[in-house]
């Protein structure tokens, strides 16, 4: 237990320090409120993971991105799929295979060597 409280300490951390190497090396000041914002977004996550993993949503909330993440995927195939039909360009989709056995092609036996 003692090792991962530890582990759970060294973790934030290192953040803290990466976080602070990143505001310094950010040339303007422009850009510092938007990584500060970020910077405290996943400071959060991280200190709140050792509760989420005791209550058991961390397994739910990678479910739950897995899932959306699926969604917009297939959401993104099914549109260029669209796109290609539109285009005249469904005759692509046909595997050369399929054209060959139609054609009644034979290959006759290769042989390599002597």
């Amino acid at each position: 237990m003692f090792e991962q409280i530890y582990g759970w300490i060294r973790s934030i951390s290192v953040y803290l320090i990466l976080s602070a190497a990143v505001m310094h090396a950010v040339p303007g000041k422009d850009y510092a409120k938007y990584i500060r914002f970020f910077s405290g977004l996943v400071l959060i996550l991280l200190l709140a993971s050792p509760i989420l993993r005791v209550a058991g949503m961390k397994e739910r909330f990678t479910d739950i991105y897995r899932t959306a993440e699926y969604e917009m995927e297939r959401a993104e195939i099914e549109k260029a799929g669209e796109i290609y039909e539109n285009a005249g360009l469904g005759d692509l989709w046909e595997s050369p295979a399929e054209d060959n056995k139609e054609d009644g092609i034979r290959v006759e036996e290769i042989e390599i060597g002597e």
